[in-house]
């Protein structure tokens, strides 16, 4: 069964594989400015506006305060 919301845009998608990437080369999920580098994103805002959306719909976790300390809803 596929527990992630069909309402997520490529973009999104696109974010999730670089965490989901970074989180099992590293254990660790990467920094705005790595996601924004990867997703081809300039604007870190932007890429939080992404991130947060992903958090208010139950897909991404943060721990603390960082989004490096994310995880992903399974």
């Amino acid at each position: 069964m596929n527990r992630r919301p069909a309402h997520l845009t490529e973009r999104e998608e696109q974010i999730l594989r670089i965490i989901r990437l970074s989180i099992e080369d590293r254990g660790e999920g990467p920094i705005v400015t790595e996601i924004g580098v990867a997703a081809g994103l300039r604007s870190k805002s932007t890429v939080a506006y992404h991130l947060r959306n992903l958090e208010e719909r139950g897909v991404l976790v943060r721990d603390g305060r960082s989004w490096r300390s994310c995880r992903l809803v399974r």
